[in-house]
């Protein structure tokens, strides 16, 4: 398989690799970020090393480096399928998201959102973005409607890794919505 990397103003969006599993943990061990996402705080650099040989290593994921000195403060990508179910008339797929702390509210999660939707509705050939955030979450909605998300529905789901249930928002970019953004008719 071809390595796929995306280049935004700021971050370099790239696989990540076993050396990343430094940085995951400077970011994943703090108790609010993954939390908020539907993930415990990772307790130590062995669980971040192994997040990033499992589930990072899986396609179309990607590492969000800062271009300025190389660091990984992040993670984005999608993550699977329709959360109603597989269409197979429409392929569709979810970007999940998170990112360091002391970087939030910079712009860097909707620049690199914007290089993830490109790739999934030019390269992957996605007719619909999904994106999806639990209920408390305010950030990551704002995240969604920058980038031109629309909500779509509401349903309680099983948050398996928390284990509990929690009130799930999700929205929607379709491929005509995008490329109307794109050529600046919205």
């Amino acid at each position: 398989m071809e390595t796929v990397i995306l280049e935004t103003p700021r971050l370099r969006l790239r696989p990540f690799t076993a050396e990343d599993s430094a940085d995951v943990y400077a970011y994943a061990r703090d108790p609010a970020v993954g939390p908020p996402a539907g993930w415990p705080p990772h307790e130590s650099y062995m669980e971040s090393w192994y997040i990033v040989q499992t589930v990072f290593s899986q396609p179309h994921v990607f590492a969000m480096e800062l271009k300025e000195n190389r660091k990984v403060i992040g993670s984005i990508g999608f993550v699977g399928g329709h959360p109603a179910g597989e269409h197979p008339d429409c392929p569709d797929d979810e970007i999940g998201y998170a990112l360091s702390r002391p970087f939030w509210g910079r712009g860097l999660t909707a620049e690199a959102m914007a290089a993830v939707e490109r790739y999934g509705f030019e390269t992957l050939g996605l007719r619909r973005v999904w994106c999806a955030h639990y209920a408390g979450n305010w950030r990551s909605r704002r995240v969604m409607e920058k980038r031109g998300f629309r909500f779509r529905f509401a349903r309680p789901t099983d948050v398996e890794l928390m284990h509990e249930v929690r009130q799930t928002y999700f929205y929607e970019l379709t491929e005509e919505r995008w490329r109307e953004r794109v050529s600046g008719a919205l």
